[in-house]
């Protein structure tokens, strides 16, 4: 592993900063609500040419599009460096040294022969960590040492059946449950204690989907707290006590793809799918089919997510970037900016990850296309399979990219 390290010279300084200015985390897939943002703020306005200060860059991780998390100075990504094994690596914020590395199990077996690997980003909960590997060796984990908990099999505990990629879903932990779903008629979605992974509840929902590629949100809509998730023939709503389904919207589902995590603003939920089309959804009470208030091919739907700040969402649809009126659809601006790409908000700027491995800010408005920078990250591998999925996350002031086995980590504090 070839670590770049360009800390060296300065522990008071971070004792200061760690010991003042406690970090805010990005412990979870899309951050701590879930939605691609971040409270941070005082981000740099001016970026140099060349992007900002590049602090390490870690090599040699391994295959795989793990979104990294992060929480108590640790970023922690899944990776695979066979298919015969996958491991949880755990790589210290401040200088990128490797810090433990726990294998929970294969690559999974059905995905598409061009990209087999790991997708699902590690949750941190306290002192412990939850991993989802592709085969659906789903397993709590020791935060700080590495050592495995409890463990279960999506597929051979509950009958589980992913889809075309596998498991590639981020498990949510919500109090005391952990939601995650193996898919199948056995338990389609399930809920699970979190200190024993005994079942609380199980959900075999009569479409009997295959396991998405999406990650389940919680959220309260027409006052009823609901698990919503992005399975393989559409969305659905579950009541979180019982995981009773509520209602289900197919308007933007994919049958292979179903990738984008739902925006949900009141009882309106966004969905979309990169060959279908995006979508807004009116939930109401007792009611099993949601209104549909839009949907159009050219909505947001592609697989880097999408972002809501002050009434607007902002997305990519193809290789273009766009911003919509979230209640209406009516489309602000639309631009080719860096093409497809991976989001995610802090401080009035949007962090785009191309597919191309570029990275670009721009201003979260919804008067143009405002772009403040745009960089490539140095030594990029030069042997991935696909392209540069994974999506940027903002920590205790920096900037962390991965691209296959690489994983970079920048300097955007003002």
């Amino acid at each position: 592993m070839r670590i770049i390290n360009r800390l060296a010279g300065l522990p008071v300084l971070l004792t200061l900063v760690y010991t003042f200015a406690p970090a805010d985390d990005w412990p979870q897939w899309r951050g701590p609500e879930r939605d691609g943002k971040s409270s941070e703020s005082g981000l740099l306005d001016s970026w140099p040419a060349a992007g900002p200060k590049l602090l390490w860059q870690t090599d040699d991780l391994g295959d795989g599009y793990s979104t990294p998390s992060a929480a108590g100075g640790i970023a922690y990504v899944i990776s695979n460096k066979s298919l015969a094994a996958e491991e949880v690596v755990a790589l210290s914020l401040s200088d990128g040294s490797k810090l433990w590395a726990t294998k929970i199990g294969p690559v999974g077996k059905n995905q598409g022969p061009q990209y087999p690997g790991t997708r699902s980003t590690p949750t941190i909960d306290g002192d412990k960590l939850y991993a989802l590997g592709s085969d659906g060796d789903l397993a709590c984990l020791d935060a700080k040492s590495g050592s495995i908990k409890w463990s279960k099999n999506l597929r051979s505990d509950f009958g589980g059946k992913p889809g075309k990629w596998a498991y590639a879903e981020s498990p949510l932990i919500d109090g005391d449950a952990l939601i995650c779903s193996p898919g199948g008629s056995e338990a389609t979605v399930v809920a699970l204690n979190k200190s024993d992974g005994k079942p609380i509840w199980k959900a075999p929902l009569a479409q009997a989907d295959d396991a998405g590629c999406s990650s389940p949100v919680v959220a309260t809509i027409a006052g009823t707290k609901q698990y919503v998730l992005f399975l393989s023939k559409g969305v659905v709503g579950l009541k979180a006590e019982t995981g009773e389904l509520l209602w289900r919207y197919t308007g933007t589902s994919d049958k292979d793809a179903n990738v984008q995590t739902p925006v949900v603003s009141g009882n309106l939920v966004y969905t979309g799918a990169g060959r279908v089309g995006g979508g807004l959804v009116r939930v109401s009470a007792g009611e099993s089919e949601p209104e549909e208030v839009y949907f159009e091919r050219t909505m947001p739907s592609g697989m880097g997510g999408n972002i809501l700040v002050d009434g607007l969402l902002f997305g990519t649809s193809g290789p273009t970037q766009i911003c919509i009126d979230f209640e209406t659809g009516d489309i602000k601006w639309q631009d080719r900016g860096i093409g497809a790409a991976s989001l995610c908000y802090a401080d009035g700027k949007i962090f785009s990850h191309g597919e191309n491995n570029d990275v670009a800010v721009i201003e979260a408005t919804g008067e143009g296309y405002k772009e403040l920078t745009r960089f490539t990250p140095p030594g990029a591998p030069t042997e991935v399979k696909g392209k540069a999925w994974t999506y940027p996350i903002i920590v205790d002031g920096k900037l962390v990219i991965r691209h296959g086995g690489t994983i970079w980590c920048y300097d955007i504090s003002g």
